[in-house]
């Protein structure tokens, strides 16, 4: 069964560039290095610029755990944890329905 994950992250006021560029930079990792991550999506909400959420598909839970513990999130939180806004909210679960 396909694993899923949402995440809703938010920039602290000034670090909204930076934090879409390095959710970005992830994306790009994620398309070149891991075939077991189906989609990964990210968006910014158009009315508060400082809020992101990412929704991302995985193979299975392997593919998700290779994601989560893999250079291109290590590389993220190296580089945008201290322009976070509090804690990333984080929801895993298994699809069930998928068009």
């Amino acid at each position: 069964m396909t694993a899923t994950l949402t995440a809703i992250i938010r920039a602290k006021p000034g670090a909204e560039d930076r934090v879409r560029a390095a959710l970005l930079k992830v994306g790009d990792f994620v398309r070149a290095h891991e075939p077991g991550t189906l989609d990964y999506f990210v968006a910014q909400d158009p009315q508060d610029a400082a809020r992101f959420t990412t929704y991302e598909r995985f193979a299975d839970a392997a593919a998700m755990m290779t994601h989560n513990e893999g250079e291109g999130s290590k590389t993220f939180f190296a580089e945008a944890g201290g322009l976070l806004d509090g804690p990333v909210t984080i929801v895993t679960a298994e699809e069930i329905f998928s068009r």
